[in-house]
């Protein structure tokens, strides 16, 4: 039966079937042939989606597209790029900042990398930057949104194991996510000196304190949604229904850019992306349960350790493998596959769990733009109305600087532990 949950939920998804289904398919098969209960199908479905911190999930989303949608991305890039001012490689710089920046409002990576790249994209190609240079930086940059909070991905993670609370993880990713957006200056810089990216064009900028005016409201979001979470004014869950009224204020009083035909797009969009989410997890509840009762997660765990019992290989053989899976899988996709063979493996080394719930999400980013998956890539290479094989000698680059923030990450735990700890989480 083991086998069978295995080998059969790797055919179908060979066979092309969306994960929803093979995880419910599968596991439902494997369910009703061992005979561990057909009511227990129904019951997973519901006890999966029937968590409170799911509650966030849905409004996250919301919350991400409604600041995409306003313009906010376009009044950070005229503040950053006063602020960075008009140098060789400058709008690479810009284009990473804001990225950073929007993360800590979305929640979502290809939701910041579209946001950016429609801004972007036509500026850097104006300023000599190859298109398919400036798609894989805004997709590596858009990654970051998952690690910086409000994260998305994390959510998820705790629902999983909820051990972990959804503050501390959210404190936990600040470092790492800002460490994993600073690491793409270096090729960023790098490329732009030797060929001269961005070093003569001048153009028209507003001032510093007239953009800053403009995008205030835009970057009071993150301190809006952190710091209620920091005061106790509000749950994570409330943090994210504040952020969805933030967002309607804006975009329909300040900016004016929300008209309500656009709103309704909105809501329509937003349920359409929770909908596949909140699939998936619940057909992930009945491949759990399946594999749980029979013992196959803590069997392929045990497997794993039989191979070492070295800590530094071990988690070295877990990094490569995550990293394999985030090419092919999405974030929420690989929590809800491995998950439930990665914690006994955790518990058993006594890793911080917290720390490796960083460490995992940080793969997830480098997937997020590494072919031939890469949703990030995807987005920004259609904006760009190019190719993913135009974004390949690039993107590695990306995925090297971005693989030294999670070995750094991974060297020292206290770089995501420290302010978790200082906070009291």
């Amino acid at each position: 039966m083991s086998a069978l949950l295995f080998v059969g939920f790797l055919l179908l998804l060979v066979a092309g079937a969306p994960l929803a289904t093979a995880l419910g398919i599968v596991g439902s098969v494997v369910i009703l042939s061992a005979d561990l209960g057909a009511m227990s199908i129904a019951t997973n479905v519901y006890s999966s989606l029937a968590k409170y911190p799911l509650l966030a999930l849905p409004v996250f989303i919301l919350a991400g597209m409604i600041f995409e949608r306003v313009g906010v991305a376009a009044k950070l890039v005229a503040f950053v790029s006063a602020l960075v001012g008009e140098r060789r490689g400058a709008q690479g710089v810009v284009a990473i900042l804001v990225c950073m920046f929007l993360g800590g409002i979305s929640g979502s990576g290809p939701a910041d990398a579209a946001a950016v790249a429609m801004v972007m994209l036509p500026s850097m190609t104006r300023q000599g930057y190859p298109p398919g240079f400036s798609a894989s930086l805004i997709a590596a940059a858009g990654s970051t949104a998952i690690l910086i909070p409000p994260s998305i991905a994390f959510v998820i993670f705790t629902v999983l194991v909820p051990q972990v609370s959804v503050p501390a993880l959210f404190a936990a990713g600040v470092i790492p996510g800002v460490l994993a957006g600073l690491s793409l200056l270096a090729p960023t810089v790098l490329f732009a000196w030797k060929y001269g990216w961005g070093a003569e064009e001048r153009s028209e900028r507003a001032g510093l304190l007239r953009t800053l005016k403009d995008a205030s409201w835009g970057i009071a979001a993150p301190v809006i949604i952190l710091g209620g979470l920091r005061t106790g004014a509000f749950t994570p869950t409330e943090a994210a229904v504040v952020a969805v009224f933030y967002g309607l204020f804006v975009g329909l009083f300040i900016y004016r850019t929300l008209t309500w035909r656009k709103l309704y797009r909105v809501l329509v969009d937003s349920a359409e992306i929770s909908a596949v989410v909140m699939l998936i997890i619940a057909c992930a509840g009945i491949f759990a349960h399946a594999g749980s009762t029979l013992g196959a997660f803590d069997g392929l765990a045990n497997g794993m350790l039989s191979v070492t019992r070295e800590e530094h290989l071990m988690l070295a053989m877990i990094m490569l493998l995550l990293l394999i899976a985030g090419m092919l899988l999405d974030a929420a996709s690989i929590f809800l596959i491995f998950l439930p063979i990665l914690v006994p493996i955790v518990n058993a080394f006594g890793w911080d769990m917290t720390w490796f719930a960083v460490l995992m999400t940080m793969n997830m980013a480098i997937g997020q733009f590494t072919p031939p998956m890469a949703v990030n890539l995807l987005v920004t290479t259609r904006i760009a109305g190019i190719g993913m094989e135009a974004t390949v000698k690039w993107v590695l680059w990306m995925v090297l600087a971005m693989l030294a923030s999670l070995a750094l990450v991974a060297a020292v735990p206290q770089l995501a532990l420290w302010l978790p700890q200082r906070l009291g989480y």
